[in-house]
């Protein structure tokens, strides 16, 4: 059968721009790779309803992909739940105790939204095309939220009273129009991993913030990654990733887990994305650079995505490979008595290499070689031995 038709708030087709008609191309590269991968790695027999899920039309797990692709959903509002579980402190309580961010303030979106990369959180986020978006961080006592309204950039911190203000500066095809750390940042970021190393199927149904969605369940063939899977939660009617999960080899509670509770895709009342300095509140003005300000979340939990560094092996057991350029025991002898407290956090390993200490998430491992070579990823610390032993 043919893949759904989105349906979406503009009236406009799946690949048509609202703004000027023409048709452009699909948000994600996504399904140009997935159609090169053998059969073998996406499902290709229709999932069914289970018992008590909402009864939907079957659907290929490449089909669904491919409706995630043509998912162009420019206006929405919601309130979206995050939970992060990397084993790591509550970043949050960390940066209480450091001050303000990079431009001494407690606004700068750079330092603020990195609270998400801990613990539990609720967002508000809101967006009406590509030129208007917000994204509101709900606190105990305070609220900060990050707005997008044209040209202008906007942080503010109730609690401090601080606003941060800047330029956007758009870059490319970027998805200017969607609030950073939502289930499709994150789903763009696992679907971007999708190769001959991966299983692709579709698992059933589900209702998520009210609405009907597809179960689709992405899964490392290789048994050295860290990752068990991961599940996204997509909209079926327009494509739009409304959960995302990702489990550990581990068990226990997600490493991530992001999902709307709520969500319209009605056009947010236009006073959303307005914003005026309240009365008496510092403003810190910045000069507007290399996209700094969008905070892209998604990034941080792709395996693949080690652009930049070389690599060891292929797929989900991608690891990164890095000289510090540092000789001797780093985590023991040189530095005193802060290398022996580093060392103490690690696991003491030894190989063909040599000697190192792996440190580790319940996501991502590193081992630093007594040489200063420091091998990283989503893999297992039997795995990083093993790589770091053939690659001496």
């Amino acid at each position: 059968m043919a893949p759904y038709e989105s349906d979406h708030a503009t009236g406009t087709g799946p690949d048509e721009d609202p703004r000027t008609g023409r048709r452009k191309a699909a948000r994600y590269v996504v399904p140009v790779a997935v159609v090169g991968v053998a059969a073998a790695t996406i499902g290709l027999v229709p999932a069914l309803a289970a018992s008590g899920d909402p009864d939907l039309p079957k659907i290929t797990a490449q089909q669904l992909v491919e409706k995630i692709a043509k998912s162009d959903v420019q206006r929405m509002s919601g309130t979206v739940k995050v939970s992060t579980d990397l084993g790591l402190p509550d970043l949050g309580s960390l940066q209480d105790g450091m001050g303000a961010g990079h431009d001494g303030s407690s606004a700068d979106p750079r330092t603020k939204l990195t609270e998400l990369a801990s613990g539990t959180h609720t967002l508000r986020v809101a967006a009406d095309g590509p030129e208007k978006q917000k994204v509101s961080l709900l606190e105990r006592d305070a609220e900060y939220s990050l707005i997008h309204n044209d040209k202008d950039v906007w942080g503010y911190d109730s609690a401090s009273n601080e606003v941060f203000h800047t330029t956007a500066q758009h870059t490319g095809e970027k998805r200017e129009h969607r609030p950073s750390a939502t289930p499709d940042d994150f789903a763009e970021e696992a679907l971007k991993s999708v190769d001959s190393t991966t299983s692709v199927t579709v698992d059933g149904t589900a209702r998520i913030a009210g609405r009907d969605a597809y179960q689709l369940v992405i899964k490392p063939k290789q048994s050295g990654s860290t990752v068990r899977d991961v599940t996204i939660g997509v909209d079926a009617r327009t494509g739009l990733p409304l959960k995302f999960t990702l489990t550990p080899k581990s068990g226990g509670a997600p490493v991530l887990d992001a999902g709307f509770t709520k969500v319209s895709f009605a056009a947010p009342p236009a006073s959303t994305f307005d914003f005026r300095p309240p009365k008496g509140a510092k403003v810190t003005e910045e000069k507007p650079g290399k996209d700094e300000h969008a905070p892209d979340f998604g990034g941080q939990f792709a395996p693949g995505d080690l652009s930049g560094a070389d690599t060891i092996g292929e797929g989900w057991t991608t690891i990164a490979k890095f000289d510090t350029g540092a000789k001797g025991d780093k985590t023991s002898q040189q530095g005193g008595a802060m290398g022996g407290f580093l060392g103490s956090l690690g696991d003491q390993v030894s190989g063909d290499f040599g000697k190192g200490t792996v440190f580790s998430t319940r996501l991502v491992n590193a081992l630093i070689t007594d040489d200063g070579t420091v091998y990283a990823g989503a893999v297992t610390k039997d795995a990083l031995v093993k790589a770091a032993d053939a690659d001496k």
